[in-house]
């Protein structure tokens, strides 16, 4: 028991923890930023381990719910301290933030999970009627919160009047509560794993004690506070990192949601490295669907106190990327089976969204 607390899974992010309290509110030198990235790596892993450990003892798809609402929860609240600061960009930063998220979410995660899925199993199979209808609400949400607000005119310029807005908030937390009891409750057999032709160890490994995933789940929500709070202590090291290389200042909320979202993309990409691509899919449109059902109705509900505008319609270019990567996802989930072919063309959607958020 006492070599399980002295553990690097449970060492790790009490480090962060320290870590964070330290740092949070200040100006790091070199030498403490490169410190800081190293435990930030660290945390990710760790939740990584836990968000496993808790997966295995609740099963699919519980076990990708809890991970991505815990993301997406943490995620809101930075969204919302950020904003509440104010600065530049805060009008945009939720649209920012969410248009990044899911679109790291439905090309990156899904296309390095095809990926690798493909290159042990050759074609990968999961489950068209949960994915088809994961991918379904995600959409909904998107076009409901993200492409309306460009096209409306009861307000100038890409945003909503505050009935709009209500409804749109109320639409967005309806679909998602639903969807989610549909994955847990009424259709729990469309999002469960699809066996492979090959079977990991892990498959025939006993479930951990109540006791045990208690406290990884314990540890994963401290790991996922630990990622968020030092990513945001790493943002004005970030920042000037990407000034000094040109790029835009729009891109440091892709590195953050990239930092966000690591605990979840590695999560997926074991899964589909044994086989589980319904998993890994799960994790996927899950953070897509958790980052806009929950965001949307919670920056709806700061705006009340908010100054200023809250910009949330897409860009013409956002808007193309968006409507083609809703129909590749779609032609790749109808068949309930994929090849490296699929994985490679969602990566290439991901790679034309990060060069033209640097070159827009």
């Amino acid at each position: 028991m006492r070599s399980a607390w002295l553990s690097w899974t449970v060492v790790v992010p009490v480090l962060g923890l320290f870590a964070l309290a330290l740092t949070w509110g200040r100006d790091l030198g070199t030498v403490f930023v490169v410190l800081v990235a190293v435990v930030l790596a660290g945390a990710v892993l760790a939740a990584v381990h836990h968000a496993e450990v808790v997966a295995h003892r609740v099963g699919e798809p519980f076990g990708s719910l809890v991970l991505a609402v815990a993301v997406t929860v943490i995620e809101v609240a930075l969204i919302v301290t950020l904003m509440i600061s104010g600065g530049a960009g805060a009008a945009s930063l939720a649209r920012d933030t969410v248009f990044a998220a899911l679109m790291l979410s439905t090309t990156g995660i899904v296309g390095l999970a095809l990926l690798v899925g493909a290159r042990r199993f050759h074609v990968t199979l999961f489950n068209a009627e949960g994915s088809g209808a994961a991918l379904a609400t995600v959409t909904t949400l998107a076009t409901l919160s993200l492409v309306l607000p460009t096209f409306t005119t009861s307000q100038p310029g890409p945003e909503f009047s505050p009935a709009q807005l209500t409804f749109a908030a109320l639409a967005s937390l309806a679909l998602y509560v639903t969807f989610v009891l549909t994955q847990t409750v009424r259709h729990r057999d469309f999002f469960l794993p699809v066996a492979q032709t090959r079977e990991s160890d892990d498959d025939h490994a006993p479930p951990p004690t109540t006791r045990a995933a208690l406290v990884s789940l314990g540890l994963l929500l401290l790991s996922l506070v630990v990622v968020v709070g030092l990513a945001k202590v790493e943002s004005p090291a970030i920042e000037d990192a990407v000034s000094a290389v040109g790029f835009p200042p729009s891109f440091v909320g892709v590195v953050i949601a990239v930092l966000v979202l690591l605990p979840e993309t590695l999560a997926a990409v074991r899964a589909a490295a044994r086989g589980r691509i319904q998993t890994s899919l799960n994790l996927a449109y899950g953070s897509a669907m958790a980052s806009i059902g929950l965001t949307i109705p919670t920056i709806a509900l700061a705006s009340i106190w908010l100054d200023g505008p809250l910009v949330l319609g897409l860009g013409a270019t956002q808007l193309v990327l968006l409507a083609l990567t809703v129909v590749v996802s779609v032609l790749t989930v109808v068949p309930g089976r994929a090849t490296r072919l699929q994985g490679a063309v969602h990566l290439v959607l991901l790679a034309a969204f990060l060069f033209l958020a640097i070159s827009p």
